[in-house]
């Protein structure tokens, strides 16, 4: 599967009151691969940056001067996504605006070419409720270096982004673990078939220790107490030994 992890960095919050694009980034993977192709591009969004925007990502009016208008690059931009599924933190904002300046070009919305998008606050939320799950707090939790990042930037958060959402659902991921694929080499797919995966020790095993084992029983021979005898676990003990009996 072809996915693309994209970041924007924008004028303002709201499209609907004139706000535009200035960044664009998307970061490829190819079956849970980062494959070293990236598409990144500044656009001229021939407006002001409000100051809280520019405070967060730092990106200045004078030095998109001489950068694209998005009609420019759009091209560039769908041919990259074309066909792939998109990964994005909180995907609405994003959507937002690319939809808009796709719309001020009569061009149609993204889902016209990405099958689907996968929202990462989204997951984030229902995989921890009630907790911080912006970008910054999901790179702590998962082990995920980033303390290159003190501004916001579309391509170091699509990378960050990347190994985090790879993180999140790892769980997904088979238990077989293939050779690395060189850094400068393209992942794919059909050369890959013929490796053989990589051998794993065998699991070591640890037996229970007597204090534990008798810790163990006292346990059950509790619930089994108070449920009147209707300790499943004992129950099932007792009839795996009457089995090893006869």
């Amino acid at each position: 599967m072809r996915q693309i992890i994209l970041d924007t960095e924008t004028t303002g919050l709201d499209p609907r009151q004139g706000h535009r694009l200035i960044e664009i980034a998307c970061v490829e993977m190819e079956n849970r691969r980062l494959t070293q192709r990236h598409l990144h591009l500044y656009v001229n969004p021939q407006r002001e940056i409000d100051a809280g925007a520019q405070a967060v990502h730092g990106i200045s009016l004078d030095f998109l001067a001489d950068k694209p208008l998005f009609k420019q690059v759009a091209q560039d931009f769908l041919e990259f996504v074309a066909g792939a599924e998109l990964v994005i933190h909180n995907a609405p904002f994003d959507l937002g605006f690319l939809n808009h300046e796709l719309g001020l070009l009569g061009l149609p919305p993204l889902s016209q070419c990405c099958p689907s998008v996968i929202d990462t606050l989204k997951l984030a939320k229902e995989l921890h409720p009630g907790k911080r799950n912006n970008l910054d707090a999901l790179c702590e939790r998962y082990g995920v270096d980033n303390t290159g990042r003190v501004l916001h930037g579309a391509l170091l958060d699509s990378e960050l982004l990347a190994e985090v959402y790879l993180a999140m659902t790892r769980g997904q991921n088979s238990l077989i673990i293939e050779d690395d694929i060189p850094a400068n080499n393209n992942p794919d797919p059909a050369a890959r078939q013929g490796r053989s995966p990589r051998q794993r020790p065998p699991l070591k095993v640890l037996a229970a220790q007597p204090e534990e084992i008798a810790a163990h029983d006292k346990v059950l021979a509790g619930i089994d107490k108070e449920s009147k005898g209707a300790c499943l676990w004992l129950q099932l003990e007792r009839a795996a030994a009457e089995t090893a009996a006869t």
